[in-house]
């Protein structure tokens, strides 16, 4: 699973953009509001009653009182994993506890009341996160298909809300363990036509769109 303190650092560039600073790695001291908005976003989507299980995730799976049969999963391209005893259960599309119903009554036959847990170690690597002064912040997936852009994520939740600053634009992505921000000017996407600027966007990447100061 990801780390928090990613997301403190992805706040930190947020802020330097803001105080027209060039971006750079930096550890606050302490999480700014931006971060706090940023973290508390992400999380919100990512929470075990709401979040749908997808391919690349890693599972931590547990049955209580059978130790021998913990295991680390991946989800498969298929939506699968694979499990002793059970054999292969979908559980892409699901929610975590949906999950371990299922799993829980494919062991039925094997064992007496079986008592499945999960845990997300990791995410898959297909989400982006649309957070800030849109309509309806949310995670989305890249399609396997084609590439999203900035424009294109925008749009799928909802657009901008009426104080966003579409000017600036920001995408927060990890490189190489550093940190990076790009800006992206909708305004010369939409008005301009200038579609070089609408970058595709990479699994991990935050869009954050700040509130406008006029």
């Amino acid at each position: 699973m990801k780390k928090i303190h990613f997301f403190i650092w992805s706040a930190a560039i947020l802020a330097a953009a803001c105080a027209g600073v060039p971006a750079r790695t930096y550890t606050p001291e302490q999480p700014s509001a931006a971060t706090m908005e940023i973290s508390q976003g992400i999380e919100q989507f990512r929470r075990a009653d709401a979040y749908l299980l997808q391919p690349g995730d890693l599972l931590e799976i547990k049955v209580f009182m059978e130790d021998d049969m913990e295991r680390t999963q991946r989800v498969s391209g298929g939506g699968a994993i694979t499990f002793p005893l059970a054999g292969n259960i979908k559980v892409a599309g699901l929610t975590v506890a949906q999950a371990e119903d299922r799993l829980s009554s494919a062991l039925k036959t094997y064992l007496k009341n079986p008592q499945v847990s999960m845990l997300i170690k990791e995410y898959g690597n297909k989400t982006v996160y649309v957070l800030g002064q849109v309509k309806k912040p949310a995670a989305i997936e890249i399609p396997p298909e084609k590439p999203l852009t900035v424009l294109e994520a925008i749009t799928s939740v909802g657009g901008f809300t009426e104080i966003a600053a579409t000017g600036k634009v920001r995408v927060l992505r990890m490189e190489n363990g550093v940190q990076r921000a790009l800006d992206v000017d909708v305004t010369q996407i939409t008005k301009q036509g200038n579609k070089s600027l609408d970058i595709a966007l990479q699994p991990g990447d935050v869009v954050f769109v700040p509130q406008s100061m006029f």
